[in-house]
């Protein structure tokens, strides 16, 4: 299990307790690669050594990069310290539910042999922070997971994401590691696909993740995401002339791309034209979109609902947060990514945050 950390103090040690403690019958080494800290990351992640000192199972090494060199290069550097054939990796700031590694790996063994790498399903560890990780907390449980959910049932989920997913060792040294890249799990992710690998989803393998607690630090995050959503397509641009099914995914990405320019530069101008009286862009016809998407969130809240009722699974849910989710958050986060599409076409300086 790679953990790739950067001024994490203040989380570290509760990251590593949890993986202590994980129901998991296998042999489990955990590596912290800590890419040059400033903070006390190295020292609370060594100080944890006793918590697997009397483990039968589990171990846990801790490195030192020399100097900050990014995520992409500090998971390299754990890949060539690993010793099994399975790699995980998390987050520094994430929790996995306490059969969530098994139900990974489970996951892997059911699939194809083709498989080469499982995302498990993120949800938020601290929803109630702000009002911003409310909303969050709606995006995760929604939309990141139904679309993950849809995507793997094709065998193409587009994002192994960094936060929590399983990858076979062979494969990802086919794929050179992880790149060097803004978005470097969506870029490996499609280096996988390009390579005619299988990447599914395990929607019970539950791991819980801090999110930004204010809008600042959420729109760094998104604007990042949405660069490495133009490198992948840069660097894998021949998986869009793949003949396979799991390529309507990657054309569906190129959708998400035009509907965030199209609602940032089209539909917000247009509702702000409406409520002056000029209905060029927005009109009352809009509004019939509404119970269209009432509708689609009814369904997945209920697929959603029965995935944490089957492992047993509590989550507080803020329904104020929901109302801010649908009516004011892609205001806020489409503007945003078309930033970051900006940003990645015009070569902006790129950096882990």
């Amino acid at each position: 299990m790679l953990v790739a950390a950067y001024q994490e103090e203040a989380l570290i040690a509760n990251t590593l307790e949890n993986l202590a403690a994980l129901d998991y019958a296998g042999l489990v080494e955990v590596i912290v690669i800590d890419d040059g800290s400033k903070d006390d990351t190295l020292a609370r992640a060594q100080a944890c050594q006793s918590l697997f000192a009397g483990h039968p199972r589990f171990s846990l090494h801790v490195e030192r990069m020399a100097r900050n060199s990014g995520k992409a290069q500090a998971l390299n550097h754990g890949l060539t310290l690993a010793t099994y054939d399975l790699i995980v990796t998390i987050d520094a700031d994430t929790l996995l539910e306490p059969g969530s590694l098994s139900s990974i790996v489970a996951h892997l063994y059911a699939s194809p042999p083709q498989t080469a790498a499982i995302a498990g399903a993120i949800l938020l560890a601290n929803p109630m922070e702000s009002w911003s990780t409310r909303a969050q907390q709606w995006d995760y449980f929604h939309g990141i997971s139904a679309v993950k959910r849809m995507q793997g049932n094709f065998n193409g989920t587009l994002v192994a994401q960094g936060a929590f997913s399983l990858y076979r060792r062979d494969a990802l040294e086919q794929a050179g590691g992880w790149p060097d890249t803004v978005g470097e799990d969506i870029v490996l992710t499609w280096s996988l696909l390009r390579r005619g690998y299988i990447v599914r989803h395990a929607e019970d393998a539950v791991a819980w993740t801090h999110a930004p607690e204010s809008w600042g630090a959420l729109s760094r995050q998104r604007k990042r995401w949405a660069r490495g959503m133009i490198e992948a397509l840069a660097i894998h641009k021949s998986l869009l002339f793949k003949p396979r099914l799991s390529t309507m995914f990657i054309y569906w990405n190129l959708m998400f791309i035009s509907i965030d320019l199209a609602f940032t530069l089209a539909f917000i101008p247009g509702l702000l034209l409406a409520a002056f009286g000029i209905f060029w862009l927005a009109g009352p016809v809009t509004l019939l979109v509404l119970p269209l998407a009432g509708l689609w969130n009814i369904v997945i809240f209920r697929i959603q609902t029965r995935m944490l009722r089957r492992n047993d699974i509590e989550m507080k849910k803020s329904f104020a947060g929901f109302l801010l989710f649908a009516f004011i958050y892609p205001f806020i986060m489409q503007p945003v990514s078309v930033w970051g599409y900006a940003s990645e076409l015009f070569g902006r300086k790129k950096e882990w945050q």
